[in-house]
């Protein structure tokens, strides 16, 4: 069913049922003014019962209720004023210790960083109420519970699948490779050699490589073989190169006789001389190495032509198309063994990740020094990250605090507390009138 309007022509009608509610009040706001009006209620009574004594002369009975109703009023005007000050000027009138809390924001909120920093954020009492949680028992037990350690690895598993899956989209793969190709050309590939070299030869570890070498050829010149080919190398040699000596030779002793023991001297002497440069830690063979070391990583750093030969080397690797083709390949392979291994509710991946957790879970459970250990190294971060967060932290707390609007902090505080602030004009009215029912009697008393 249509309806039309000079201006607009047809229009269809709205179903009641289409047009949209009204938004639905906040329960406070409704407890609050249900409270408001039960305490203006009991003022309006009170003066009420006020003005009915006063009318009747204020004698007899009449005076009892004048001087409960009076003093009732009185309380609840009382009241009325201490409540309403807390969040607002009375009646809008400039009167002084008004408006406490909006005028006071920026002490309450200085006061409640404060709070926060010295009781929260104090690194003793965290320390201290770390060592009681003891947070290394609890997280063994966390562990230890298999069921818990399963949901938790499927849902990683889900996850890394998810992560895994982001780069069969085009656009990731490429955005991917862009940032992996311009940190490849921003990196000093020769300053990081030199690096891992000077790591390398920290402490004389260097020596152990070169004794790990000398003795792997040690051990390749002793064998029988090894002598045979060297042997046979020498006699091909001296044929080619003096075929008449030879020939001479071979009419008094054979030459293979002669270059078979040639060839177990040679050994012997090269073995002789590998051992005393394994025996001597300051044999010139090492002396030598340790200066050739010590010079290339210097070269690395700051030799111009070799760190241009390693930028070059890393550039030609960068920008050919071969070597980014294989790269891709290998990814392409390496991500496809991912998806179908985290795929699978049986995944290899995701049960090695299960069991290291479970297995630390039990030792965590049974070994109490690991425990100790951990726990003190937690209370230990626990303190540092409270001593570094506590002027931060308090800052912020005070900031965000005195940066809330007033109108908007006194809304929600009211909201929050003003119901129960009523009861207290509804105690002063009650407890006003009774009190002026002590008093009219005490001076009845005296009369």
């Amino acid at each position: 069913m249509t309806v039309r309007t000079p201006a607009q022509g047809t229009l269809p009608r709205m179903n009641p049922a289409d047009r949209p509610s009204p938004p639905a009040a906040d329960a406070r706001a409704i407890a609050l003014a249900r409270m408001k009006w039960v305490a203006a209620g009991l003022l309006v009574a009170a003066l009420a019962g006020l003005a009915l004594a006063v009318s009747q002369g204020g004698k007899g009975g009449w005076g009892w209720l004048q001087a409960f109703c009076e003093a009732s009023a009185v309380g609840a005007v009382a009241d009325w004023f201490a409540v309403v000050a807390l969040f607002r000027r009375p009646l809008g009138l400039p009167l002084p210790h008004t408006a406490i809390l909006p005028r006071s924001k920026a002490r309450v909120a200085d006061g409640l960083a404060h709070f926060v920093r010295d009781h929260f954020l104090d690194p003793q009492a965290l320390v201290a109420r770390l060592g009681v949680f003891d947070p290394a028992r609890r997280l063994g037990e966390w562990l230890a519970d298999p069921a818990r350690v399963d949901d938790w690895v499927a849902e990683g598993r889900r996850w890394a699948l998810k992560a895994v899956g982001l780069f069969d989209d085009g656009r990731m793969r490429r955005a991917t490779l862009e940032l992996v190709i311009a940190q490849a050309r921003r990196w000093n590939s020769a300053a990081t050699a030199a690096e891992v070299l000077a790591l390398l030869t920290q402490g004389g570890r260097h020596h152990e490589l070169l004794d790990a070498g000398l003795e792997k050829i040690g051990g390749f010149l002793a064998e029988d073989e090894v002598k045979a080919r060297v042997s046979a190398l020498m006699v091909r040699h001296a044929r080619k190169e003096w075929p008449k000596v030879i020939g001479m030779v071979e009419l008094v002793t054979p030459v293979a006789r002669m270059a078979d023991g040639l060839a177990d001297r040679l050994s012997a002497s090269v073995l002789g001389e590998l051992r005393e440069v394994l025996a001597q830690p300051d044999h010139p063979v090492r002396q030598r190495y340790d200066r050739w070391l010590a010079e290339f990583v210097e070269r690395l750093r700051h030799d111009e032509g070799l760190v241009a030969a390693f930028e070059r080397v890393k550039a030609r690797a960068v920008d050919d198309p071969a070597v980014l083709e294989y790269a891709g390949q290998v990814w392409n392979d390496i991500k496809g063994l991912l998806q179908a291994d985290l795929a699978g509710e049986h995944s290899a991946l995701a049960e090695h990740v299960a069991q290291a957790l479970r297995d630390v879970g039990g030792r965590l459970r049974d070994d109490e020094s690991l425990r100790a250990s951990l726990n003190e190294h937690l209370m230990s971060a626990a303190a540092q990250l409270a001593a570094n967060l506590r002027a931060g932290v308090t800052a912020h707390i005070a900031q965000t605090i005195k940066d809330w609007d007033d109108r908007q902090l006194v809304d929600e505080l009211e909201l929050s507390v003003g119901r129960d602030l009523q009861f207290i004009r509804i105690n002063g009215t009650v407890v006003g009138g009774l009190v002026g029912l002590a008093l009219h009697a005490l001076r009845l008393a005296f009369r």
